[in-house]
């Protein structure tokens, strides 16, 4: 899998609602022993990962992440990419950031680290 079809799989993986289509899709796309942090989660292992992600769904109901200028920075295995969280009907960002990502050998995601440049209520 390349860069973009990584991302993409990422993003679907955080806009995926169906709890137990996205404990799949993780288990699919991150590796077993998996972290994830950014400022406000610090979280390991897929079931934490998707755990934190069906969090994220129900604190901005009605929001789906989108990758930024379809912009991906690659090389040997680490990614970078910037997202944003938007109403899904469209409109306005909520929050904004980029993740940068980390896959092991067998191409799955080893760790991720978020950074956010816009959050909500800041």
């Amino acid at each position: 899998m390349n860069a973009t079809q990584l991302v993409e799989r990422y993003i679907d993986t955080w806009n995926e609602s169906d709890p137990e289509t996205r404990r799949s899709a993780v288990s699919h796309l991150w590796a077993e022993d998996a972290h994830y942090v950014d400022p406000v989660a610090d979280v390991s292992g897929r079931d934490g990962i998707s755990d934190l992600i069906g969090a994220v769904q129900q604190q901005v109901p009605g929001h789906v992440f989108r990758l930024v200028d379809d912009c991906i920075d690659a090389h040997h295995n680490v990614v970078r990419f910037s997202w944003e969280l938007v109403p899904a009907t469209g409109g306005e960002s909520l929050a904004v950031g980029f993740d940068v990502a980390v896959t092991g050998e067998d191409g799955r995601i080893g760790s991720v680290l978020g950074f956010l440049d816009k959050v909500p209520g800041a």
